[in-house]
Order: C-alpha cells, then structure tokens, then sequence
C-alpha cells in the first residue's frame, strides 16, 4: 500500500515511539533516509531506543503544526492517527507542511479515521468513540478529506479502509504542476 522504495526519503509527522518507522524502515537501503518529528521528549526518547538498530532513521523534537523546514526533499510523507487530534487550522498547517516537504510526485500517506457519521454507526462503537476520543476527532470524520488536500494541490487519491471502513490509509500524490489540474 505504500510502496516504499530502498532510496525513498520519508517524513514521518507525529512520529511517537517509532514504531510505524521502524516498520518503514526495514524497507530503505542505505541510501535511503526516514526522519521523524515529534514534540514529546517521552516519544522521542521511544523512538530513539526502538530504532537504534537503523543508522538511516532519525528523530528530530519539532511541533509538526508550525513550518518545517524541508522543501521538495521527501519522496512520502507519512502520519499515523495524529491528524484528528488538531483543530482544522492546524491541521491546514500540517497539511500544507507535507506538501512543501515532498517532492514532484511524492505521496502523502495519511492513516486515521474515514468519514462517518457518528449517529449513525452502532451504538457500543458510538461509544467507545466518544469515551476515547479527542473533542477534534468529531470534527475530523465529518470532513472531505480528498477535498481539503485537492485544495492544497494534492491528486491522484487512493483509499485501503480497515475495520469495518471507520479507519483508512488514504495516499495523495503532488502532481507536477502541469499534471494538476
């Protein structure tokens, strides 16, 4: 579903303990190249510890809604249940980071929550939902996701859904300005 290739370089915002980047990066070669960002000091010290074993994978302390610094390096950015728990406009921030950090034709890999309608899901899931959620989350499976990043210029979208469609991996792809349109 990612296609991960040994050169890609790879942006992983939200990173936590690491565990989806070491998983990432048993996929890259030496010449390729993860970076996690992440602002906990507890997730970063996980991170470090769980993934020492690849000397191509690093962990930078960044908060991933203000400017990152990284213009056109990354071939995939990646975030992993991170994205609901910011208001929309933190989310545009972050949203907007990816797609400065990726290059022509890098893929924006977002694994979270599909859209749905929370009255209308069954009851016991309806309230595991609430009792375990952020208030951001409700707001975050109302949106048109493949619209909000077609906004930022992101195309080509493909969707694999999990449990039960509630959860899924969507990738969007930053076309080379004469391939969007």
């Amino acid at each position: 579903m990612t296609n991960i290739k040994p050169e890609d370089r790879i942006l992983d915002l939200g990173a936590g303990t690491g565990r989806n980047a070491c998983l990432m990066a048993k996929y890259l070669s030496e010449n390729g190249e993860l970076i996690g960002v992440d602002i906990s000091k507890n997730m970063i010290a996980e991170f470090r510890k769980r993934c020492t074993k690849f000397p191509n994978v690093k962990i930078i302390n960044r908060r991933i809604d203000q400017a990152l610094l990284y213009k056109s390096y990354f071939s995939k950015v990646f975030i992993s249940f991170v994205l609901h728990g910011f208001p929309q406009n933190a989310r545009k921030v972050i949203i907007e980071n990816a797609f400065q950090s990726l290059k022509q034709n890098g893929q924006f890999l977002i694994l979270d929550y599909n859209e749905f309608s929370l009255p209308d899901i069954p009851f016991y899931l309806r309230l595991a939902f609430k009792s375990m959620e952020c208030p951001y989350a409700f707001d975050f499976i109302q949106k048109d996701w493949k619209q909000i990043l077609a906004d930022v210029g992101f195309n080509n979208f493909e969707e694999h859904f999990f449990f039960h469609h509630f959860i899924r991996l969507l990738r969007a792809l930053k076309l080379n300005s004469f391939e969007q349109s």
